[in-house]
């Protein structure tokens, strides 16, 4: 889980736009970040598997 500071100074308007840091709504985590939920890989993994995410199930083949 990230510290409330980095959270917020991600939040703020960076000077450039290449310096945009994404962050998973949930946790914070920077790393692992799925732009079309707004999740870090790790959160979009337990929301999928609980059913909270509609229309994506796990893969099994």
């Amino acid at each position: 889980m990230a510290k409330q500071s980095v959270i917020a100074r991600a939040k703020k308007e960076p000077k450039f736009s290449s310096r945009i840091v994404r962050r998973c709504f949930k946790c914070g985590r920077k790393k692992g970040y799925i732009r079309d939920f707004n999740l870090c890989r790790i959160c979009f993994r337990e929301m999928v598997s609980k059913g909270l995410i509609p229309g994506v199930k796990k893969a099994s083949w």
